[in-house]
C-alpha cells in the first residue's frame, strides 16, 4: 500500500531531521490486464507477458536503484547494521501491481541486496502482494522459501457479479485456493483486500462476502470504499507526476459507476464489516484496516506513526520521517531510461519530485494520521487553539471518545466522518 499525498507542499528542500528508514516498499508494476477503477502505476499487456515484455529490464532498473538509494543513505546517515547509525529495516512490502508475476528466484535475489545494503532486522515482516487467480498467484512456495512471510491477496470480493463489475479476472473459488495454497507453502500471516460500495452491491452480498472471508480464518482484513478520482483533474498524471493518465475506456466506467454508487449505503456497509470482523475477534487498528492482534501490518503502521521509509519503482513514494517526501515519476520508458542508460553511463537516479511541509502541517498531519488509528492520541495533546476547537466539535458530535490511559479514538461514528474532522484539524 502507498502513502497519502501530503496536505501543503512548500519547499522541496532535504529535511535536516532525516531519520533512517525502518521500512522499504518496493513498487512492481505489471499485472495482466488493468481494472478499470485501479489509480495504481500499471503496465499489462505486452509489457507484462510475452517474447517483448519489460519485466527482466525492470528487474535490472530496478537492481541499481536499489544501489543508488542505499549509496545516499550510505552517504548521509552511515551503513546500515548499527543502532547509532542506520537500524536494519523492520519491514519490506513488494506492491504493485502484481508482485506475484515475478519469480520467486527473481524476490529472492532482491532481499539478498537488501539484507546488503539496507540490512534486514531478524523478525521483519516481508510482505508480497498476490492476485488470486490461477496464473497470477505465482509460486507460493518459492516466495516462502525466498523470505516472504506475509501474503497480501487482492481478493476484492467473493461474490461472483461483482468481480466481473469490477473488471477482475478470477472468481471466488480461487481466493480460497489461494488461502489453502499460502497455508500449505507455510505461511502463517495472510491478508485480504476487500471493497465495498461497488455499483450494484447489496448489504446482503457484501455479509456474504465477509462471511467467506472470516471462515477462511485470515489474519488481516483490508476494506476500502471504492474510490473513483479524476487523476488528471488532479494534477498527478504529468511527466513528473506519480500517477498515469486515465485511459478512456476506464474514464467512461468511472463515470457510469459514480452513479450508482451511495454514501449512506456505503456507511451501513462498512458498519456491518465493523461488526463481523469484531465478532470474529479480527479487530479494528486503523479505519480501513481489521486484524487479528498481533497482525497488524507493521509496513503500513510505518506509514500510520510517520516513520521514516524508502522507495523503489516507478510511481514509489518515500519519506524521510520528518517533513519531505519523494517520489518517482510513473512512466516505465523514463524509468528505465534513467537506470539503464542506453549510452553506457552510470545509472542516475529517475525523474521524480518532492515537498516538503511547513512545521505547521508536520503537526497537523502527524495528528490527522495517528486518529486514523486504535492508539488515537492523548487527550490534551495540542495547545493549539484551532486544533482544540476542530477535537472539541468532534466530541461534542460524538466523533471521539475517550479510552484508557487518556488517549482520545475515533468513535464507529467517527471512524463514518472522519473527513469531516480531518478537514477541520488541516
Amino acid at each position: 500500500m502507498a502513502p497519502d499525498r501530503a496536505i501543503a507542499v512548500r519547499a522541496a528542500e532535504p529535511s535536516l531531521a532525516a531519520r533512517p528508514p525502518v521500512a522499504l516498499y518496493i513498487h512492481v508494476p505489471f499485472c495482466v490486464s488493468i481494472c478499470p477503477y485501479c489509480d495504481f502505476v500499471v503496465y499489462a499487456g505486452r509489457a507484462a507477458r510475452g517474447r517483448d515484455d519489460q519485466v527482466d529490464r525492470f528487474v535490472r532498473a530496478l537492481a541499481n536503484e536499489l544501489e543508488l538509494r542505499a549509496d545516499d543513505l550510505d552517504a548521509s546517515l552511515g551503513s546500515p547494521g548499527s543502532p547509532s547509525t542506520r537500524p536494519p529495516l523492520r519491514s519490506v512490502y513488494f506492491g504493485g501491481g502484481t508482485p506475484s508475476l515475478l519469480p520467486a528466484r527473481v524476490v529472492g535475489r532482491l532481499l539478498e541486496r537488501v539484507q546488503a545494503r539496507f540490512g534486514l532486522a531478524a523478525d521483519a515482516e516481508i510482505t508480497l502482494e498476490a492476485n488470486p487467480g490461477r496464473d497470477e498467484v505465482g509460486d507460493l512456495a518459492g516466495f516462502k522459501a525466498a523470505g516472504v512471510n506475509r501474503l497480501s491477496l487482492g481478493a476484492q470480493s467473493m461474490d461472483e457479479g461483482e468481480l466481473r463489475r469490477l473488471g477482475r479476472r478470477h472468481c471466488p473459488q480461487d481466493v480460497v485456493a489461494a488461502v489453502r495454497l499460502a497455508r500449505r507453502a507455510g505461511f502463517s500471516n495472510v491478508s485480504v483486500d476487500l471493497l465495498y460500495d461497488i455499483p450494484g452491491q447489496t448489504p446482503a452480498r457484501w455479509q456474504r462476502t465477509l462471511d467467506v472471508v472470516v471462515e477462511l480464518g485470515v489474519e488481516h482484513v483490508s476494506a476500502y470504499a471504492l474510490t473513483l478520482d479524476d487523476l488528471d483533474a488532479e494534477g498527478v498524471t504529468g511527466i513528473s507526476g506519480d500517477h498515469l493518465p486515465l485511459r478512456s475506456g476506464a474514464r467512461r466506467w468511472r463515470e457510469r459507476a459514480r452513479l450508482e454508487q451511495d454514501e449512506d449505503q456505503a456507511a451501513d456497509l462498512y458498519r456491518i464489516a465493523d461488526d463481523r470482523l469484531t465478532a470474529a475477534a479480527v479487530r479494528w487498528y486503523e479505519i480501513s484496516n481489521w486484524a487479528v492482534p498481533g497482525r497488524e501490518s507493521r509496513h503500513n503502521l510505518a506509514y500510520w506513526g510517520r516513520l521514516s521509509y524508502e522507495a523503489l519503482g516507478p510511481g514509489a513514494h518515500a519519506f524521510d520521517g520528518d517533513a519531505t517526501r519523494r517520489w518517482n515519476a510513473a512512466r516505465l520508458d523514463a524509468y528505465l531510461a534513467a537506470l539503464l542508460p542506453s549510452d553506457g553511463s552510470p545509472p542516475r537516479s529517475p525523474p521524480g519530485g518532492s515537498e516538503s511541509l511547513a512545521p505547521d502541517d508536520v503537526a497537523g498531519e502527524a495528528m490527522i494520521l495517528a486518529l486514523r488509528t486504535r492508539d488515537g492520541i492523548p487527550a490534551g495533546a495540542t495547545a493549539d487553539v484551532g486544533v482544540a476547537s476542530a477535537l472539541h466539535w468532534a466530541e461534542e458530535n460524538r466523533l471521539l471518545e475517550a479510552r484508557s490511559r487518556g488517549r482520545l479514538v475515533l468513535s464507529l461514528r467517527g471512524r463514518l466522518l472522519s473527513n469531516e474532522l480531518f478537514a477541520r484539524l488541516v
